[in-house]
């Protein structure tokens, strides 16, 4: 999945199209987001010991990650959408490199080799 905690994303099919929110929580298994402010439902709860009162709360429900689409956030002027490109560098260390088109701004993440991708038996 593309989007993680934290980015910048704009909506982009739904009742909420066109607007943007940063993202809460991702769901993987699923493939869904939580954006702030976004996809807003009520959900009655019943008096518990937590919520006492009980009553009709707004809550922010998922939205399939299909339906977003990340912003720079190097320009918060023009907040652009952001292609990025992947760039995959030493095969031991698999360093992998985001750069987004539209602005040049880059980001870099380390992740840990399997033995199957290193080569070894």
């Amino acid at each position: 999945m593309k989007v993680k905690v934290g980015d910048n994303v704009k909506i982009l099919a739904g009742k909420d199209k066109g607007k943007e929110g940063k993202v809460i929580l991702t769901l993987k298994k699923k493939d869904k987001v939580v954006v702030e402010g976004i996809n807003i439902v009520k959900k009655h709860m019943k008096p518990n010991n937590q919520n006492e009162t009980g009553g009709i709360l707004s809550v922010e429900a998922p939205i399939h990650v299909s339906n977003v689409k990340v912003i720079s956030d190097a320009k918060k002027s023009t907040k652009k959408e952001s292609k990025e490109e992947v760039k995959t560098t030493e095969k031991v260390a698999k360093v992998e490199t985001k750069t987004a088109k539209n602005t040049g701004t880059k980001k870099t993440t380390a992740k840990k080799s399997t033995k199957k991708e290193v080569g070894e038996k």
